[in-house]
């Protein structure tokens, strides 16, 4: 298991991965990054961080049913390994570490 944190984006993927659980694929997780958080990622970017995340070992990806509607392919659905999940839990806990002196100096300007 490797120790690196990972990037904003790629914590905003396995965020948004975990919220979604079966139905967390490329144009759903997109979606809700759009909704959610106002970020609107182009399909290169977003596909390029998830084929990161599973070079990583962070997500899993499957093939679905292949449709009609996309041409004969598969949607590709993603899910978050365990290393995934612990390395979002220790970038949580180191980013709550280093805010936790500077938040109420923060709050109050």
């Amino acid at each position: 298991m490797t120790s690196e944190f990972p990037g904003e984006f790629e914590q905003m993927l396995m965020l948004v991965i975990l919220q979604l659980g079966d139905d967390a694929y490329g144009a759903r997780i997109r979606e809700r990054l759009i909704e959610d958080v106002g970020r609107e990622p182009s399909a290169g970017a977003l596909y390029t961080t998830l084929k990161r995340l599973e070079t990583k070992g962070y997500v899993t990806a499957r093939a679905g049913e292949a449709s009609a509607e996309r041409a004969g392919r598969p949607r590709r659905y993603y899910r978050p390994t365990e290393a995934g999940t612990a390395s979002l839990r220790r970038s949580r806990e180191a980013l709550l570490q280093l805010w936790a002196p500077v938040a109420t100096t923060l709050d109050q300007s």
